[in-house]
């Protein structure tokens, strides 16, 4: 895995096998996944999305804790899958970064929590499936708007954004971050650093 510009971000992109009857690839190993991050994912839910041509969903996040972790991948079609840094006191705060995910290279792309995600579907239709640390929590969940200004996220040129009423609606950065709607940075450092494999041996001495 390949660690990301945004800290709490990586990329996997695995070693794809092709012959005449298809292909395979690994996209979840934990050994490796530990390896990288230094911490354990704990799955609680696994959701699958089918998207048509130009659907903006995000900019999604949770409140920590216990905030929620994705494991994102795109095992149909293609989309522009975009990490936001919302942690207030993040050296990182404000940035974003994006990285094509298809059904071609098989990329995935882990998020921390307290990390904003969003993607835009670029092919007719594209299916994303994701691993979840935590479930869906309507009373927790928050959204920044992902065409907000101040965010200036590339999305791409000639594909005309489709959102949701509720995306569409979401507050800009600076409306989130004045009604503290956004995660600590604190707060998502001190919440990764209980989930790394010694403290749990720690706990135990």
């Amino acid at each position: 895995m390949r660690q990301l510009g945004i800290p709490g971000a990586w990329v996997h992109e695995p070693k794809v096998f092709a012959d005449p009857r298809g292909g395979f690839h690994e996209w979840f190993r934990e050994p490796d996944f530990v390896a990288a991050t230094g911490r354990r994912l704990r799955l609680a839910q696994a959701n699958y999305s089918v998207s048509v041509r130009g659907s903006l969903r995000g900019v999604h996040f949770a409140d920590i804790p216990p905030g929620q972790a994705k494991y994102v991948k795109c095992v149909s079609g293609a989309v522009l899958d975009v990490t936001v840094d919302l942690r207030v006191g993040s050296p990182a705060f404000g940035t974003w970064e994006a990285v094509r995910l298809d059904d071609r290279d098989h990329a995935s792309v882990f998020l921390s929590e307290g990390l904003g995600h969003a993607f835009m579907a670029l092919t007719e239709q594209a299916v994303v499936v994701y691993l979840c640390s935590e479930g869906y929590a309507p009373a927790r969940e928050h959204g920044v708007h992902p065409l907000d200004p101040a965010l200036g996220i590339e999305w791409p040129a000639g594909i005309e954004p489709l959102l949701s009423a509720k995306d569409a609606a979401a507050p800009t950065l600076a409306e989130a971050r004045a009604r503290g709607l956004l995660p600590s940075y604190a707060d998502a450092l001190a919440y990764g650093d209980a989930l790394r494999p010694d403290s749990t041996a720690r706990s135990g001495d």
